[in-house]
């Protein structure tokens, strides 16, 4: 037999969603099975898969030595924790991310990913250690591509990612972006209306101008705040958060990012010498509609990172 005693960060999670990430080997159909055959209790009680965890439950398993041969995972202390904190409290911790740096292990396997950096930045802390967390890891909230750079949000407890998740859902995080789109657009300030598709096959997506059945609607805000050489600094406000919308979007309306390979304008990136997309994530602000619980205390906060490299390159005076 184990047993779990449940802790502040995996409390409020169903039964099987935590025994699902507490014992990996544990198929799910075994699982269902042991709950159902009361082998695996509550507080020495019968429970169901639904069951709500609180603090200080104690889940008792009845199930062989070998499913709790879970892998190891602290491949992170072999990165080294280089970060660039914006701002960091007990909840959140706000890093810049530079271009060129993963935020997950992708198809290429790479331990040197952000994720891997802040774990390893806040075990040297003594704020993480994998060795005291039944089911928790410190997780990002947010995404960027390997060559987008700016703001990422990482979660240190699961109450904090609970919150931020949903916020982000019910778009209550305003993200502001700077790129470099080619050429001089006609509008200076405009809201772009369209749909995209993605295609899981090519890993690309495409604008549609009517909605159909596997695409979603976006709305891309920009404004133009600087014009230098048939390049335009623009600034994104995204309203909605769909992959690749930015550099999609904006290619869609023949003003592509400066160095976008996948949607851009070969010729002219190498004209310029730049090889990966001119975007930033530079600008986050806390616009919290609803209750925020532990949160609270960042309504309203806006927060930025330093300027990105494409500024000073294309359009320092």
């Amino acid at each position: 037999m184990r047993t779990f005693i449940i802790n502040e960060n995996d409390s409020g999670q169903r039964l099987d969603k935590f025994i699902a990430k507490s014992v990996k080997n544990l198929p799910k159909n075994l699982m269902y099975k042991y709950i159902r055959l009361k082998r695996i209790k509550i507080n020495g009680k019968r429970c169901e898969i639904s069951t709500r965890l609180k603090v200080g439950d104690e889940i008792q398993l009845y199930i062989n030595d070998e499913f709790f041969e879970a892998p190891k995972n602290d491949s992170f202390l072999s990165v080294a924790p280089n970060i660039n904190v914006i701002y960091e409290d007990e909840n959140i911790i706000l890093v810049d991310k530079p271009s060129g740096l993963v935020v997950h292990e992708d198809d290429d396997n790479s331990i040197d990913t952000l994720i891997n950096r802040i774990k390893r930045y806040l075990y040297d802390k003594k704020e993480y250690d994998p060795q005291n967390e039944l089911s928790f890891s410190p997780a990002l909230c947010n995404r960027l591509d390997r060559n987008t750079s700016g703001i990422v949000i990482c979660a240190k407890n699961a109450e904090s990612l609970r919150i931020l998740n949903q916020k982000i859902k019910d778009r209550e995080l305003n993200k502001h972006y700077l790129c470099v789109c080619i050429g001089t657009l006609d509008k200076k300030e405009d809201t772009l209306k369209n749909y995209l598709f993605k295609d899981e096959k090519s890993k690309t997506v495409s604008i549609e101008n009517t909605k159909k059945p596997n695409n979603k609607q976006i709305l891309t805000k920009y404004k133009v705040l600087k014009e230098k050489n048939n390049l335009s600094l623009v600034e994104i406000n995204l309203l909605t958060g769909r992959t690749h919308q930015i550099r999609a979007h904006m290619a869609y309306i023949c003003h592509p990012l400066l160095g976008d390979g996948k949607y851009g304008i070969n010729q002219i990136n190498k004209k310029y010498g730049v090889k990966t997309q001119a975007l930033c994530s530079y600008r986050l602000t806390f616009n919290f509609k609803t209750d925020s619980g532990i949160l609270e205390y960042l309504n309203k906060k806006s927060f930025t990172a330093k300027t990105p490299w494409f500024v000073e390159k294309f359009f320092q005076d």
